[in-house]
């Protein structure tokens, strides 16, 4: 009888769980998105709600202990610095999980976990873009221009 035991085992003893999940957590804070198992992507989610929880609240203390325990150094950098804004008028949630179908070899449920609220997109890219269309429809637009005239002569 399970009586009082909470949480996944996965076959793993303790110290495997922990690394498994804190490995998941930087990847996912890092990469911005990962595809894993919908089990683990269940037995991670509260783990990342409550590490961004503890980074908002303002308590540095706690909070880069916490993340110092379950995270490197880079994932914590991104923590505070990248996704912390994003999150500010959010106050869980922080994460979605998108089901992808099932593994061909051991038919596990695939999923892709990944955050809520995405980076933005830097306008210099976009502008660089439209400026391409822009010219380009600029170009067209003359030669059916020269066209009409050499038409009409």
């Amino acid at each position: 009888m399970r009586k009082n035991v909470f949480g996944r085992q996965f076959s793993r003893d303790t110290n495997e769980r922990k690394s498994l999940f804190k490995s998941l957590i930087s990847a996912l804070i890092l990469q911005e998105s990962i595809q894993t198992t919908l089990e683990k992507a269940k037995a991670i989610k509260g783990d990342v709600d409550k590490i961004i929880n503890q980074a908002k609240r303002g308590n540095e203390r706690q909070a880069i202990q916490l993340l110092q325990r379950s995270l490197g150094v880079e994932a914590l950098n991104k923590v505070i610095k990248d996704l912390l804004p994003r999150f500010k008028d959010r106050t869980s949630g922080y994460t979605r999980i998108i089901k992808l179908g099932r593994r061909f070899s051991d038919n596990a449920a695939m999923v892709v976990m990944e955050w809520v609220v995405k980076p933005e997109i830097k306008n210099e890219k976009l502008k660089m873009k439209n400026d391409v269309k822009k010219l380009l429809a600029g170009k067209i637009e003359e030669k059916q221009k020269a066209k009409g005239k050499v038409a009409k002569k």
